[in-house]
């Protein structure tokens, strides 16, 4: 992937995996490789404000050798997120019915007599 890219972001976390992915999701390939062409690529300028550490951006993992043959690495991913974007909002709204409290209740207890 293009690392000089503003849009390019690695992260690596405590148990050793690392992420290497583009923010504005346009690379079908990742971590491997963006689009040739790709039409948001800006070079980075500047790290503003950002706290580096003493490590560097982790190596490209190795390419499988079935890479770029088809779009079945992107259709996969892309599936993979239609299923996590479908689960999210019934998540939510399973989290607020147990969050909200139970109507009338209060009533019950506090009602005039």
């Amino acid at each position: 992937m293009r690392q000089d890219c503003k849009y390019f972001e690695s992260r690596a976390y405590p148990n050793g995996d690392t992420v290497r992915k583009c923010d504005l999701d346009l690379a079908p390939e990742a971590p491997w490789r963006c689009p040739e062409d790709c039409p948001s690529f800006e070079r980075r300028l500047v790290d503003v404000d950002w706290r580096h550490g003493t490590l560097v951006t982790p190596a490209t993992p190795e390419e499988p050798a079935s890479l770029g043959e088809d779009d079945s690495i992107g259709a996969l991913l892309d599936a993979a997120e239609d299923i996590v974007n479908a689960a999210g909002p019934r998540i939510v709204a399973e989290v607020d019915s147990e969050r909200a409290p139970r109507e009338g209740w209060l009533r019950r207890i506090f009602r005039r007599r």
